[in-house]
């Protein structure tokens, strides 16, 4: 198939005629744009014809049209161009290059009809005046601004007037502008013609690269699945002495699936070894994609299998082969052949596969990447009826989808799943389930996701824990804290301390359930958690918002038995607390125990602002008076005095 010559494919004559209405639509209205037909004659003139430009002329127009470009004055440097050329004057090649990649480099639609229509003007009357360079630029700019229509129009013409750029200049550009477009038939035929005038006139510069004659190729196989088609070009490039490599077999490949070609696909298989291909990844996906769009779903299968027996390392599918896999086989409702397919491949795959390299991998991760985590999960069910094993990484894909579906239920479920199946999830893993519960609220989830965590005797529990932790009080759920604390206070991987038992009192105290942040503080001295400043100060500012200020006093009580004396470990006794205290004890009318921690706060050196308790008494007590105390209990009114006193209030 490659050594047949190529004066055997039909010749297509090219010509640009058929192209003028769409090449001359594109340059209206311009000073090059051509008829058709001839004008009908202008009327007689009075005025006498237009003198020829003189040299003196022609040498001013030049000297504007350059400075016109050096200060970017488009319009300006046109003008100048358009007088010249008008009167059969060219400037000089430097200058008609330079304002032809000058209005190519504009980037709007505007000024690069007039490059093009200069390029045309040019390779019809003096190609001589256009570097290969500047058709580069000018096709570049096509390509940036995806106007297929005249980059065609420009080699049509070149070829037509024998201005033969090189392929490598014009011809990787025209591959993208066509893909983009979805021309490919505009390029195959420039590219026929290129062969031709490479063959013909002996020019090997115009000759394509593989690249080029690899995308003729896959637009034959793809676009047009044309068989013939595809042939020539293989024939042309076995012509012109250009090697094929793995895209061009694998572009033939999935034309043959396609048409149910086996003969050619053996031959092209055995072709392959002959030029020395022995990497088979792309032609098995090709022939796979091939049998998919054919519908010939047992094809599909056989091939992947024997793909497994060809690589003994891996199937090596590409992620869109696996996402055309399990659309071919799930649009027939085939969810037991996708299962089976994986089972067997299992058997083929080596212990030491990558888990990404699977099969069952590629097939799950497709159905994820395509909006069916369920499909996926389905599969996997059906796998388990069958009796085949479902690695741990095939399941991975699934629970990331359903994170980030926010399914944590199911992902839970899932999970569980895993584990009575004897394997383990790692770490990484579990800590993502645990966030994305915990963003979606779902605590319950979260909470047995961590149970399965411990169970699964996961060493590194500290990130999921700090998640959970955070989240309940982010969210304001104190009694979720607590509990939680109690589950796993005794696991020694989890470094928990007198703060965490904080973080629930917080919450429990913030929320008004003082009974509860009670009930916690007394759970944490039990387990020999030692409260210290935050703690208190936590209850005492739940007690204030309350109003319980008895039980403000009752922690006076326990507290001033841990401050710490000569040195010794306690609640350390700071100017939060002391004045948290005093301002509770002053609304309360317990000032005895004001002065009490007044003394306090004297022996150990802490700063006390008087105004602040000055201002709560006055709110609170500005009725009470000293000599109706003094009848009643004559203790109260001495500390009532020197509470007085060491206010202010008595001045």
């Amino acid at each position: 198939m490659w050594r047949k010559a190529l004066s055997f494919l039909p010749q297509r004559a090219f010509s640009s005629t058929p192209e003028i209405p769409t090449l001359y639509s594109f340059l209206q209205p311009s000073v090059f744009a051509l008829n058709k037909t001839p004008p009908p004659p202008s009327p007689p003139s009075q005025n006498p014809p237009t003198q020829a430009l003189t040299a003196d002329h022609i040498a001013t127009l030049e000297t504007t049209l350059h400075q016109s470009i050096i200060t970017a004055s488009t319009d300006e440097a046109w003008k100048s161009f358009k007088t010249l050329t008008g009167n059969s004057a060219f400037p000089s090649k430097s200058l008609t290059n330079s304002l032809i990649a000058h209005l190519s480099s504009l980037n709007d639609i505007h000024n690069l009809k007039r490059a093009f229509a200069s390029a045309v003007y040019l390779i019809e009357k003096n190609p001589k005046l256009l570097d290969f360079g500047t058709v580069g630029k000018l096709l570049d700019s096509m390509r940036h601004s995806n106007t297929a229509a005249p980059a065609f129009a420009l080699i049509k013409c070149m070829f037509k007037n024998r201005f033969f750029v090189p392929f490598g200049v014009w011809g990787n550009v025209l591959v993208e502008i066509s893909r983009k477009n979805g021309s490919f038939v505009g390029f195959l035929r420039v590219f026929e013609e290129s062969c031709r005038i490479a063959l013909d006139e002996k020019l090997d510069f115009m000759k394509p690269d593989l690249a080029a004659c690899n995308a003729a190729l896959l637009g034959c196989c793809r676009e047009l699945e044309s068989t013939s088609d595809a042939e020539n070009v293989v024939e042309t490039m076995s012509v012109l002495g250009i090697r094929p490599d793995e895209s061009s077999f694998g572009s033939l490949a999935y034309l043959y699936a396609l048409k149910g070609l086996e003969e050619k696909i053996i031959e092209l298989e055995g072709l392959m070894g002959g030029f020395g291909l022995s990497n088979k990844s792309v032609f098995f996906n090709n022939l796979v994609r091939g049998y998919v769009k054919s519908g010939k779903l047992e094809s599909v299968s056989a091939n992947i299998l024997r793909s497994l027996r060809v690589d003994c390392k891996d199937a090596n599918f590409g992620e869109e082969t696996y996402c055309e896999v399990v659309k071919g086989f799930l649009d027939n409702g085939s969810v037991k052949g996708l299962a089976s397919l994986i089972t067997e491949a299992q058997k083929l795959e080596p212990s030491t596969v990558l888990v990404d390299r699977s099969v069952g991998y590629g097939i799950v991760n497709a159905c994820v990447n395509l909006g069916l985590s369920d499909k996926a999960h389905s599969i996997l069910e059906e796998m388990d009826v069958q009796g085949g094993s479902v690695g741990l990484g095939v399941y991975v894909p699934i629970l990331k989808a359903y994170c980030k579906e926010h399914r944590t239920a199911e992902a839970t479920q899932l999970v569980m799943e895993i584990s009575n199946s004897g394997l383990q999830l790692d770490v990484e893993t579990y800590d993502a389930l645990i966030d994305a519960s915990m963003s979606s609220q779902d605590f319950q989830s979260a909470l047995s996701l961590f149970r399965d965590m411990r169970e699964a005797r996961v060493p590194d529990l500290k990130g999921s824990y700090l998640t959970i932790m955070t989240g309940l009080m982010e969210n304001h759920r104190p009694e979720l804290m607590a509990a939680f604390l109690d589950e796993v206070v005794e696991d020694p991987r989890i470094e928990m301390g007198t703060h965490d038992w904080n973080s629930i009192i917080h919450a429990f105290c913030k929320a008004g359930r003082l009974e509860d942040a009670r009930r916690t503080l007394r759970r944490m001295t039990f387990l020999q958690f030692e409260p210290n400043d935050q703690t208190y100060l936590s209850l005492i500012n739940g007690y204030v918002t309350a109003e319980k200020y008895f039980s403000v006093l009752m922690l006076w009580n326990e507290v001033k038995r841990k401050v710490p004396t000569d040195g010794q470990k306690g609640v350390r006794f700071n100017h939060n607390l002391v004045d948290a205290f005093l301002y509770a004890l002053v609304k309360g009318g317990f000032f005895d125990v004001v002065m009490q921690v007044v003394e306090k706060s004297q022996e150990m050196k802490i700063f006390v602002d008087k105004w602040r308790y000055k201002q709560a008494f006055m709110e609170t007590h500005k009725k009470l008076k000293v000599a109706k105390l003094r009848k009643r209990n004559f203790r109260k009114m001495e500390a009532l005095i020197a509470f007085k006193n060491w206010a202010g209030l008595n001045a």
